[in-house]
């Protein structure tokens, strides 16, 4: 799938861009352009990594014209640029739909008229029943995504469109583990907004295990969930107490726009959910090329699931507080 490939990455500079850049180049493909607005950290990351099968393109995606340019020749684009920080989407809804929405048409443009071989967006739980402006632009780029063949002949347009979900990255920049080793580290007190909160975990090469085989199992208009544990807020704290000593807490209440647990599938959903290599898959029930007869005869091993209402991080398979601990002293976070 990846060998010899041309990759563009949207937002290649972000964390996740990184990490896929990494692992991209370890399958051994011919090259990766890197397309994002942000010059210094273009710089920062060409000094880190310095490979020759690098590019890194200048460009933001609301610039339509910029990415037709970008997507030349390129066979596999993972779209990943977005406006994602929350309250600052909440205060700026008109920026992150010019950003998140119309910046995702952009991309699906360029590809169909470049002939891209797969597009494969990066999208969010926040995008299911989302409760914030965030998880609404990510939720109508999903859609935008699987719905993209039908603005579009198949026969003279190859590109298969096709979305993937999961929550925060363990230990990415921002996300809560690292801020509350921060605070720690600093002897102040950890804001909790709610004790029974749960949150899934999935560290950065878990993910990365699940877009490559997200992208190689798609056949096109599909969205994929990986299986996850999650963990419960006071197994966090009761872990960073032992890796840490004694911890100051403060009940601070959930933030405007903040979920108390995390839904990757919802309710509605289940009808349309099917497991197929260790990962779950939503059907586009509005492409009326997936039929039983279609989903039997095109995915390997594929099978129904069977008992599950909703898909969150409240009814799922818990990790243990020794899984935990573990996980943040590999993360590198404890360094």
């Amino acid at each position: 799938m990846y060998k010899d490939k041309k990759i563009l990455i949207t937002g290649g500079t972000g964390s996740l861009g990184v990490a896929l850049t990494k692992g991209l180049l370890s399958l051994g493909v011919d090259q990766i352009r890197i397309f994002s607005r942000n010059e210094f950290k273009q710089i920062s990351m060409e000094s880190d990594i310095q490979d020759d099968r690098l590019r890194f393109l200048i460009g933001d995606v609301r610039d339509g014209r910029r990415l037709i340019r970008a997507t030349e020749d390129i066979d596999i684009v993972f779209h990943a640029a977005a406006l994602k920080h929350v309250p600052k989407v909440e205060y700026n809804p008109f920026e992150a739909i010019k950003t998140n929405v119309e910046g995702s048409q952009n991309v699906i443009d360029a590809c169909i008229e470049n002939h891209v071989e797969r597009a494969v967006c990066i999208g969010t739980d926040k995008a299911v029943s989302p409760l914030n402006t965030y998880g609404a632009t990510k939720l109508l780029m999903e859609k935008l995504f699987i719905n993209a063949p039908q603005y579009s002949n198949p026969e003279k347009h190859k590109t298969k469109f096709v979305a993937i979900r999961y929550g925060n990255v363990f230990g990415s920049s921002g996300s809560v583990i690292p801020k509350f080793i921060d605070l720690i580290k600093k002897n102040k007190p950890l804001p909790i907004t709610d004790l029974k909160m749960t949150r899934f975990t999935i560290t950065m090469d878990e993910a990365l295990e699940f877009i490559f085989n997200a992208t190689v199992t798609a056949k096109g208009s599909e969205i994929f969930i990986p299986k996850l544990k999650s963990y419960e807020m006071p197994i966090l704290i009761e872990a960073l107490s032992e890796l840490y000593g004694e911890i100051k807490q403060e009940v601070s209440g959930i933030r405007p726009g903040e979920k108390l647990h995390e839904t990757l599938i919802s309710q509605d959903e289940i009808r349309y959910m099917w497991e197929v290599n260790n990962m779950y898959m939503l059907v586009n029930p509005h492409y009326k090329l997936f039929t039983d007869r279609y989903i039997s005869e095109n995915y390997n091993e594929i099978k129904n699931v069977d008992g599950m209402n909703s898909y969150s991080s409240d009814v799922v398979e818990k990790i243990t507080k020794e899984e935990l601990k573990e996980k943040i002293k590999n993360s590198g976070l404890t360094d």
